[in-house]
């Protein structure tokens, strides 16, 4: 009889240790299922399907802050292409200008207010003279913010006789602005000036 009673009691044993094995077994496939259906909502919610003409397209969104020193040099240098681009046409020179000062404080706006005053953009007119800039490269340091910024450029100023081009430099400081049309890159330039703007060399047309 005793040795009946070890039996069961032995069998009870051993199905209670199986039943908490098949649990166990359970709870770790359940958790699997709900970590990898997870993961998989997590990747869905970055792509998006896009029908275009019977194709299917798809587009990966990415975190806006893994792109930011991209769109930080960029928008340094629309700044410049805009506020240096100067065609003798008053109209022309107004609308970039107006462009240009969306990106940046009052520093690009004293700028602007001291070549006014000094007669450079009547000058340009008068004389039929244009100007473009080329930039070179921007260094910008992400380690302190507002991020420094240092940018490397050419301007070209050209006549009806010759075309001199000069080295420019500047530098300012970035801060995080909301977004706007136009201000795309939601950045502002902060105690921007020129650095070095020196002639390289002129020559004849």
């Amino acid at each position: 009889m005793f040795r009946s009673l070890k039996n069961i009691d032995s069998a009870y044993q051993q199905t209670k240790t199986l039943a908490l094995l098949f649990m166990l077994l359970c709870f770790s496939v359940s958790a699997y299922a709900i970590y990898a259906a997870r993961q998989t909502a997590l990747e869905a919610q970055g792509r998006i399907y896009v029908l275009d003409q019977g194709s299917l397209l798809a587009a990966v969104s990415h975190n806006v802050k893994d792109n930011r020193p991209v769109e930080a040099k960029d928008h340094v240098k629309r700044f410049h292409e805009l506020f240096f681009t100067l065609d003798p046409d008053p109209k022309a020179i107004e609308y970039n200008v107006k462009q240009a000062l969306f990106l940046a404080d009052a520093s690009a706006q004293r700028a602007y207010a001291n070549l006014r005053e000094s007669s450079y953009y009547n000058n340009l007119i008068q004389a039929n003279i244009s100007q473009d800039i080329r930039v070179d490269s921007v260094a910008l340091q992400t380690s302190v913010y507002p991020y420094y910024v240092r940018c490397y450029a050419q301007q070209r100023i050209i006549r009806a006789s010759t075309v001199t081009t000069r080295r420019f430099v500047s530098e300012c400081y970035l801060r995080d602005v909301s977004r706007s049309a136009n201000n795309p890159h939601g950045f502002l330039m902060e105690r921007w000036r020129a650095v070095e703007n020196i002639d390289l060399r002129t020559e004849r047309r």
